[in-house]
């Protein structure tokens, strides 16, 4: 009865004193990494939920990664049959339908097809030595973009429009994945924890010490190191995406070309605008919209922000000096770096 009772006392102790323990899983997927913080109770466990991250990642990546031949995403690119069905997983649905929100809201800024035109500029899968591509080849592929080429139907078909439209929806994947990763948490019964992905996040409730979650932003300059920190942003039940157009570039004849490629020119955008951060209630939204804003520029890209209820943003152009002005949307707030 005595060494029940210490037992009882010293389970209350421990409790007492740390009653709160992070979790941290961590993992490969999209060509990236995983990184999933869990806060339970001093005695909680996380038992066999990496299993089923892992294997709710690998539904994901057969269903839209354009790095695996035998993926949906890449079966239906090879698919030449114009207004033909092609079915599509729950998955690939899902994802199509915040593309096409994404499209129509930012006038086409954000375009899922623009891909072959981010391969002949030499910042796609088949990246090769950046070089400006001939006016006539940039313009025979423009042929070939357009989201609207392709009809989503809600029976879970898509049909194209145009044969050779393809479909490249790697600016939103990463934070669908997250998406998907947050639905499973909560629904294993946590309300505390951080899911990020290739840097796409999702944070809920609180760090262990009670306090909020915490994210920088790294300072978006070439050569800058991973953990040279701009700017802090504190989220509680919010997703957080950062866009940047200052790591994959190349410079000829004294011109910088990065790989943010506007869909409207096919040409990569130069409107000054080198880093955008997004605040959403999902991911997938703030991930793509990220992209939309970049391309768009300051003016256009703050309008947008300002009127989607729920959504703030960040961003930062680079002076024709090199200094770097900062833009926030209305109710966004952040920290410098401590």
């Amino acid at each position: 009865m005595a060494r029940c009772f210490f037992l009882a006392v010293l389970i209350s102790v421990l409790a007492g004193c740390d009653s709160k323990r992070e979790h941290t899983l961590t993992g490969r997927t999209m060509g990236t990494t995983y990184t999933v913080k869990v806060v339970t109770g001093y005695f909680g466990s996380v038992s066999g939920l990496q299993e089923k991250i892992d294997r709710r990642l690998d539904d994901i990546n057969r269903s839209i990664s354009p790095y695996l031949k035998d993926s949906e995403i890449s079966r239906f690119n090879r698919f030449q049959q114009v207004g033909t069905e092609f079915p599509i997983s729950a998955d690939f649905l899902r994802v199509m339908k915040t593309a096409a929100r994404l499209y129509e809201l930012s006038d086409g800024a954000w375009d899922g097809t623009v891909g072959p035109l981010v391969d002949l500029w030499g910042f796609g899968r088949r990246a090769s030595p950046g070089r400006v591509p001939p006016a006539e080849t940039i313009a025979a592929l423009l042929r070939d973009v357009g989201f609207n080429k392709i009809e989503i139907r809600d029976s879970g078909a898509l049909v194209k429009r145009h044969a050779a439209v393809s479909l490249d929806l790697s600016s939103v994947g990463q934070g669908y994945g997250v998406d998907q990763l947050v639905e499973m948490v909560r629904a294993a019964g946590f309300t505390d924890y951080l899911i990020e992905i290739g840097g796409e996040i999702y944070a809920a409730g609180a760090r262990p010490d009670g306090r909020p979650w915490q994210v920088g932003i790294s300072r978006p300059a070439a050569g800058a190191r991973p953990d040279d920190i701009f700017k802090v942003v504190s989220l509680k039940d919010q997703a957080f995406s950062t866009s940047g157009d200052y790591r994959q570039f190349f410079v000829q004849d004294g011109i910088r070309y990065s790989h943010h490629i506007d869909p409207a020119t096919g040409y990569p955008v130069r409107n000054g605008v080198v880093s955008v951060s997004i605040l959403a209630g999902n991911c997938t939204f703030a991930d793509g919209l990220g992209t939309a804003v970049l391309v768009s520029g300051v003016e256009k890209g703050l309008a947008l922000i300002d009127r989607l209820e729920g959504v703030e943003g960040f961003l930062v152009v680079e002076a024709a000096d090199g200094s770097l002005q900062e833009y926030l949307s209305k109710h966004i707030r952040l920290e410098a770096p401590r």
